[in-house]
Order: structure tokens, then sequence, then C-alpha cells
């Protein structure tokens, strides 16, 4: 039987599985995953009545790859929404208080986060005629050419701050967020490529005799999102393999052969979707070069602190998703999502879970902290920006040494490098959140695609 060896249990590489043996039936799929369970970075965690999530807190619905993956699995019965006041209110923390986040142009006049040079920046960049760089252009240099220095140092830094850790200046803004740089080229405005872009999802409702789209949500499952990954390894059974380190793979003259800490295994081809540097170490011995490619993409480094408080010891409830601490302010937290008011269950009766993101690309130290300072480091910020007087009942610390991969400038051709390499070796194909998106749809979305690749290849 023809057989497929997949590297790295993570949402990438168990959505391979799960499409490719739809794709492809008569198709045997191993995945290979050196940790104890199944997930990546995708896990939740019950403990005395709280609800933690270890990597991601949820999924937007931009694209459909995530919710078409719920459907197939039978779980959009188990979805919770996240929220309505969690879509509606954000807030930054800067100059020692919570200031919320715009929600549209009347938010944004009567706004403190920008001078009214800044606002008048940012009003006006429909009109900007700014010609693009011929090479790449980190996220800082584009918001400032597009909406002005005020506008890239709070809402770029907190834009990156938020989903990547990293830094604006270093960031490329094509890899990061490959809708900014397309809208300008084909509207010339950011902001006449969102109105587009929102039209033209209209017209695509009509033409399929859907209603107008809501505005895009958050979501997870009753029982957190570690359901999602929990449910792909069921469902693909013994097929995923915990607790198997793979070393090296090398081509044989008939196919290929993966070598791991439990013996060998033989494939006709071989997705690695485990992470830039496991790759990098993989295929060390097969193409040297492409493991140097692999190993230049740079991780940040993530602790999670989760703190639980008594709902009395809490200044105010708060009703939204939490707050960013742009990383220019260096504040020993990167963000706080305030998990029970974006989700149902997450706390017991009468209390609060509050979930700290800490370390990133400007203070990697502070995730190496003990875990004592660590956490007394999170209750002061608490203290601080949400008004707590009592001490923690509860706490959860987790953390990712290497967290977040950084679409530097420039890695979108280390990418096209890495892919042209892999293709060099046919069979061999490389997939994950180090190269085309860091979100869980991205994920899912390249599981679809490099599934097809690899059933197209088989059936050659």
């Amino acid at each position: 039987m023809v057989h497929v060896a997949i590297v790295g249990g993570g949402l990438t590489g168990l959505s391979v599985a799960f499409r490719l043996r739809h794709l492809a039936p008569g198709v045997a799929v191993t995945v290979l995953e050196p940790r104890d369970r199944a997930g990546g970075n995708i896990r939740t965690e019950d403990r005395d009545g709280f609800r933690v999530e270890h990597g991601p807190n949820g999924f937007l619905d931009r694209t459909p790859s995530v919710p078409n993956l719920v459907r197939d699995l039978g779980l959009a019965d188990r979805l919770v929404a996240a929220s309505e006041g969690s879509r509606k209110n954000r807030y930054l923390f800067l100059r020692g208080a919570l200031r919320k986040m715009p929600g549209g142009p009347l938010g944004l006049l009567t706004s403190d986060l920008l001078s009214p040079r800044g606002k008048w920046e940012l009003f006006t960049e429909p009109l900007r005629r700014s010609r693009p760089p011929k090479g790449d252009e980190s996220v800082a240099a584009f918001v400032t050419r597009r909406a002005g220095k005020e506008a890239a140092d709070v809402f770029a830094d907190a834009l990156v701050t938020g989903i990547q850790a990293g830094d604006p200046s270093a960031l490329s803004v094509a890899a990061a967020f490959p809708r900014l740089p397309k809208m300008e080229r084909e509207a010339g405005s950011i902001v006449r490529g969102f109105f587009k872009a929102a039209k033209q999802r209209k017209r695509d409702a009509l033409a399929r005799s859907e209603p107008p789209p809501g505005p895009m949500r958050m979501w997870s499952f009753r029982e957190g999102l570690g359901a999602l990954v929990e449910a792909l390894a069921a469902r693909l059974g013994d097929a995923v393999r915990t607790g198997v380190r793979v070393k090296s793979v090398r081509r044989t003259a008939s196919d290929w052969r993966v070598e791991t800490d439990a013996g060998p295994v033989a494939a006709d081809a071989v997705v690695l979707a485990c992470p830039a540097y496991e790759q990098a170490a993989v295929v060390s011995d097969l193409d040297p070069h492409l493991a140097d490619l692999a190993a230049g993409v740079a991780y940040n480094r993530i602790a999670v602190v989760a703190l639980g408080y008594r709902q009395t010891d809490c200044a105010w409830s708060p009703d939204g998703f939490g707050y960013i601490a742009p990383q220019r302010t260096r504040r020993d937290v990167l963000g706080v999502q305030w998990c029970s008011a974006i989700f149902p269950d997450r706390a017991p009766p009468g209390c609060v879970l509050w979930r700290a993101l800490c370390g990133g690309v400007a203070r990697g130290d502070a995730a190496e902290w003990d875990d004592e300072r660590l956490s007394r480091a999170v209750h002061e910020e608490m203290k601080l920006a949400m008004g707590v007087r009592g001490e923690p009942v509860f706490r959860r610390i987790v953390r990712w040494p290497r967290a977040i991969p950084q679409y530097n400038v420039g890695h979108l051709d280390r990418v096209a490098a890495i892919e042209a390499r892999a293709a060099a070796h046919p069979g061999l194909f490389v997939t994950g959140n180090a190269y085309r998106g860091v979100a869980m749809g991205d994920c899912a979305e390249q599981g679809e695609l490099v599934a097809a690749r690899v059933a197209g290849h088989l059936a050659r």
C-alpha cells in the first residue's frame, strides 16, 4: 500500500493527514509526533475549575478552512462564539492607563491614542499617493508610509504585539499581513481596500443566495480549543504515533526512509509539518542548504501566565477581549486576555480568569524568569491596569521557548528558496506555521493545500 509519513502532529500535520485520507482513500498515512500528545501548541487544560489554553485562545472565521474542518469532524454543535463585548471592546495600555481602541471613524475622532496631526494623517490615507519600494518592506515602514508615524507607533505595534509578539520594524508586511500590500496594489489605499473587500464578500454571499456576511468572529469549543486537535487525532486513530522522534530522512532507490528513535519508517512521500528548526535537523544530511534555509526562520520566546481572581477582589468586571501593551513601552506583559469574559465556563462561579503573555522579541528575558518572579510581575501589572486588590487564587504558567515564528523582512524569498530546494527531492513536502501564516486558519488551509499536492504527486 502507498504510504505517506507526516513529521509533526500539530494542527497542520493533522490536517494534512485528515484531508489526504479523503483525497486518496487508498493511501496509508502515519503522523510522527515527538511529544506525548498530538496538537502542537493547541492544548486546553482544566484545573481547579479553571479552563486554560496553553496556546491559541480561539480561531477567527475570516477564512473557511477551520470552519470546514469543524463541520467535517462533526464538531459544529460544540462551537461557542466569543462574546459580543470581546469583539467590540479592545484596549491598549498606554501612559499608565487602559485606553479603548476606536471601533470606527467616530471613535477615532474622540480617541486620545493619536494627536490631531496623527488623526489627520490616518484619515487622509485614501488620498495619499505613495509608491511602494521595490523590495520587501517592514510592517512599521509600510504603515508609516501609508498612515503616518503615529499610527505605526500605536496601531502597527499593537497589531504585531497581539499576533506575532514581534518587532514591527523587522517583520515583513508582505509575509505577516499580506492583505495590506495587496489592498494597496489593488485599491490604492488600505481604507479603500477594506471597503472593496467588504463589498466583494456581500456580492459573493448574494451569488450563493446567502444573507450578507456579518462581522468576523472568534470561536472556540465548550471544552476549549483542544477539542479540535483531539477530534482530529481520534479520527486518525492508530495513524498518529506519539513519543516518536524523527532523526533524519533519506531517499533510497525505491522510496523514502524516515529514521526515528523507534526504528525506520518507509514511505512513498514525506511531509515535514514540524517547526522549521526541527525540519532543519531532519534534512541536514539530505540537503545541508535546505537545512540552513529552514534554520534561518527565527522564533520568539513566550510565557503564558494564567491567573484567577475572586470577582470581589477586582475593581471592575471587564466586558471585552483584553488589552495590549505595545512592545515599545517595554512593560513586563505583552498583553492580557480576559478569558472568562470572552468565552463561558473558563472560571468557576465567583472568579475570573485572565491570561497574560510575556516575553516576545522585545522582552524575551521575561519569559526566562522563574515562576515566582513571573507571576509576581504579572500580578503587579494586573493591579495597575485592572485595579486588582487581592492575591490570585489560581496560577498556571506555560512556557514556549520557541513559540511563534517571526516572518522578518526577506521571509517570502526564504520560503520560495525552501520550497524550491524541497521540490528538488520528489516526494518531499514542507509546510507548517513557519512559512505561510501563524494563525489556526492558515495552518488548516495549508493542510488542505499540501494534502492536495501530495495526492497529485502520488497519482502521477
